[in-house]
């Protein structure tokens, strides 16, 4: 998390050749965009601080710490002294023994290490801004710290997380990717690395607990991990543990699926607690206990009204297991799988269940509850419960959820009184269930994602973040944009998306490619985001008006530039490559074609066309190709990666899985069959619409606080527009000088016309009635629309499986023009959150399309700085 701007006040180039590439590597050391690093002039000493060389001259600093300090700490110090090997080739010494040699590298936590300790005393360190902080280091040179030290390159943390972040980061800085051992990223080669005197630091987090949920972790991760580690068990989980804190992270909710961590091998709860893991459970286990340990403990049914005594003696021994390792205890009850409870459930018995499991805690801990971090998950149904009263002791964290798709349900009110245990967000990048599930590959835009985080951040949900990511790979880029934005989301601004990626991809291969890999992910991600693969069917798209071919020739375009860089990029980067850029760009590209293909084949049929059986052979091609683009990542880094990709994604016919992929059907016809002549189609009348992009308006006008932003390559098409802050009252009544977004355009003829506006699958996160927005034309009232009529998210709820199965929610309105000519589209603020992608303006009925028109029309937009500008957040 370096910013780029100062990046060289860090560490100082060298004359070398290697030198300079780690100058240019350590620039793009860390994705976070605009890092908050901050260089403080450290207490004078009589020398002024020189560079420090970490490695020179063929040897490398010696690093000490003390035997006191946390044994996290010390161990992730050897991880440290393994990455300057990594880097240099020349291992550093480690010694927790009285330091000694001219050059070293000391760590340790403030209050923790007698040896950092020892220079706070002597006045060599200054822990202002440090000491008390939440996951807080500081790193900096001190000259003659210790007797016999002329200079020490010094990392102390705040407690044992922020010192471990500390080593991470002089990690990130020399070149060792956090990916470096789940994506296979190799460590360019360096001989010499010099640490610029500059204090340095990240400061505290803004989110405190930002973590991962390994879900949905069968067939893959499971058979990945069984073939590797015997089993989801304590061996694998070191490998995610170092994941976690190497991306600054800091909690886990583990695999559940068959799965429970507490009990399947002892030692992995004894880890999480050494590494620095905070570790809960699901939404739906409580109490530290994970579902399958009912399944082999537990006795009668999951129902408290009936079955208490057992359930109270069950949870207790999870707060046993527990101990004293840091922890946040999943609280209340759901149905048994996950299920909702049963409908004799109500509020008063769910709020005697938190009452008895807290007094547990109090009785396990021998401290009060409230000493303890808990959180209530307010998930699908449960929410419902909160909405009609039901309340938990203010200490507790409300987690708060998304529709598993991605979208916020519901967010504190601005003026809500602050709760003690704060607000957290469970998010979601994988998802089992429906209208349909999703976990091949990665289908999240991080456009997206950071629209509706920054949402929640807005509104002041800065307790936990935890995301499900399914079976880790293939979600590396999100994993680490979702950690990195949560660590502070000010640093990454709606317009530095994009360059956020960039230094993403130049961290894993270096700046030559970044700017095209980086444009490549992002484009694959926006492509999945349109409609999720496993939805994707051959009547996805339209044929007639040639929108499956411009979707499949995008996708190949993707592919055949992913294949050019691969050629070009050493040897040392392929495996990563693949893994990262090339699968799933082929893997999709390939997915489409296939789809089109059927497409085609299913309309020759019609008319007994010539090319009917080539075209179902050519399907039946690209169904095998998949087997094998599948085959070719398990064999990748020497089958490193086997059974990662095992996911079914290829024939549907519910919203669960198949035991396997199933080819779609194709048509053959019988030899002789004779065609029959085809129909042209009829094309749209010259001027019957007029589609225009969201970003490409006129004019922005904006009003007192509120003001228009753009949201570059948010949505299904080029970008989206929105207006900040989420948090300003509601436009009850729009009109005039209010906030809108004004568009000349030209249409062909007068009469009625519909305005159809392509917007964001956002939820009514308020929990009103709705979201709203207003349109008009010209000088006419503005017609406020609501985007959640009828709509409640749930699987049962038509208009929400439509919405976030199509990834839009399209509405429309009716309107009269007088006169053919030039006119004026307004759109109007009304709700914070509404997101609009794209408006288009018909006279009659559009063509059958799933991206909607092409634009037909770009807008002149004012100066960037001139009157209605966008605001710059």
């Amino acid at each position: 998390m370096i910013s780029p701007s100062i990046t060289r006040s860090l560490i100082q180039p060298a004359a070398s050749r290697h030198a300079l590439w780690l100058v240019l590597l350590v620039l793009l050391s860390s994705p976070a965009a605009q890092a908050q690093t901050k260089a403080v002039a450290a207490k004078a000493t009589t020398k002024a601080a020189a560079d420090f060389p970490l490695a020179a001259n063929g040897k490398t600093a010696p690093i000490y710490a003390s035997a006191a300090d946390w044994p996290g700490v010390l161990r992730a110090a050897k991880d440290l002294q393994a990455d300057v090997q990594r880097v240099t080739k020349i291992a550093p010494s480690f010694s927790t023994e009285k330091p000694a040699g001219a050059e070293v590298v000391l760590i340790g936590t403030i209050g923790k290490s007698p040896l950092i300790d020892g220079l706070v005393k002597a006045g060599k360190l200054s822990t202002a801004g440090v000491a008390g902080k939440w996951e807080t280091f500081v790193r900096q040179v001190v000259m003659n710290p210790l007797p016999g030290v002329k200079q020490a390159l010094v990392i102390a943390g705040s407690d044992k997380r922020g010192t471990i972040y500390g080593i991470y980061d002089l990690s990130q800085q020399i070149g060792v990717s956090p990916w470096y051992w789940w994506a296979d990223v190799p460590v360019k080669p360096q001989t010499t690395l010099r640490i610029l005197a500059a204090r340095h630091t990240l400061g505290e987090p803004a989110v405190k607990y930002r973590g991962i949920f390994l879900n949905d972790e069968a067939p893959a991760l499971t058979g990945w991990s069984k073939e590797k580690f015997g089993g989801i068990n304590s061996k694998m989980y070191v490998h995610v543990f170092e994941l976690i804190l190497r991306l600054k992270g800091n909690y886990l909710w583990p695999a559940m699926w068959g799965n429970a961590f507490n009990d399947d091998d002892k030692l992995s709860p004894v880890l999480a607690d050494e590494y620095g893991i905070v570790m809960g459970t699901s939404h739906h286990e409580p109490m530290q206990r994970a579902q399958q340990e009912w399944k082999r403990y537990g006795h009668g049914p999951w129902n408290y009204q009936t079955n208490d005594t057992t359930l109270r003696r069950f949870w207790r021994q999870g707060i046993r297991n527990m101990g004293s390792h840091e922890s946040i205890v999943t609280m209340a009850m759901r149905g048994d799988g996950d299920e909702p409870m049963s409908q004799e459930s109500n509020i008063a018995l769910l709020e005697k269940i938190v009452a008895d499991q807290r007094k547990i805690l109090a009785e396990e801990t021998h401290k009060p509850a409230d000493q303890t971090p808990q959180l209530w998950a307010l998930y699908k149904e449960v929410q419902d419960y909160y909405d009609k009263g039901m309340r938990v002791p203010d200490d507790m964290t409300l987690l708060l959820c998304d529709d598993n798709w991605g979208n916020l349900r519901k967010l504190p009110k601005p003026g809500d009184a602050p709760r003690r245990g704060g607000y957290g967000i469970y998010y979601h990048f994988d998802y089992v269930g429906g209208p349909r599930s999703y976990r091949w590959l990665n289908t999240n835009p991080l456009p997206r994602v950071r629209e509706q985080m920054h949402l929640a951040y807005e509104h002041g949900v800065k307790q936990i973040w935890i995301v499900n990511v399914g079976d880790l790979k293939p979600m590396e880029l999100p994993i680490s944009f979702f950690l990195d934005y949560a660590w502070n989301p000010d640093n990454i601004k709606a317009d530095q998306v994009a360059a956020y990626t960039q230094r993403w991809a130049s961290q894993q291969f270096g700046p030559k490619y970044a700017a095209d890999i980086a444009d490549i992910l992002a484009k694959y991600a926006k492509y999945n985001g349109r409609r999720k693969p496993e939805l994707i069917d051959a009547n996805t798209y339209s044929l007639v008006t040639g929108e499956w071919a411009t979707v499949v020739a995008e996708y190949n375009q993707l592919r055949t530039r992913a294949e050019d860089i691969n050629q070009k990029l050493p040897a040392a980067d392929h495996d990563a490559f693949y893994e990262l850029v090339l699968h799933p760009v082929q893997a999709c590209a390939n997915l489409n074609e296939l789809y089109y293909t059927v497409a085609l084949n299913r309309e020759a049929a019609k008319t007994n066309q010539p090319n009917t059986n080539a075209l179902a052979e050519k399907a039946q091609a690209l169904f095998a190709k998949d087997a094998e683009i599948k085959n070719r990542y398990h064999a990748v880094a020497g089958g490193k990666w086997n059974h990662m990709m095992d996911q079914m994604h290829i024939g549907y016919t519910s919203w669960h899985d198949e035991k396997a992929d199933i080819m779609p059907q194709v048509v053959t016809l019988p030899a002789g069959a004779v065609p029959t002549a085809i129909a042209d189609p009829a094309a749209p009348a010259a001027g019957a619409y007029v589609a225009v992009e969201a970003e490409q308006y006129t004019k922005a006008v904006n009003a007192g606080p509120v003001s228009w932003q753009r949201l570059p390559d948010l949505g299904r098409t080029l970008g989206a527009v929105s207006t900040y802050p989420t948090t300003v009252a509601p436009t009850e009544t729009p009109g005039g000088n209010s906030p809108h977004l004004e568009y000349r355009i030209n249409l062909a003829q007068a009469g009625p016309v519909t305005v159809s506006a392509y917007l964001a699958p956002t939820l009514d996160f308020t929990n009103t009635t709705g979201l709203r927005y207003a349109v008009s034309l010209d000088d006419e009232a503005p017609q406020i629309i609501n985007l959640h009529t009828g709509m409640k998210p749930g699987e049962s709820n038509r208009p929400w499986e439509r919405i976030v199965a199509n990834s839009i929610n399209l509405k429309t309105s009716q309107h009269n023009v007088t006169t053919a000519g030039a006119h004026t589209l307004k759109f109007w603020r009304v709700d914070p959150g509404v997101v609009l992608e794209k408006l288009v303006v018909s006279a009659g009925e559009l063509p059958a399309t799933y991206l909607g028109p092409p634009a037909t029309a770009t807008s002149a937009t004012e100066p960037k700085n001139g009157k209605g500008s966008l605001g710059q957040r």
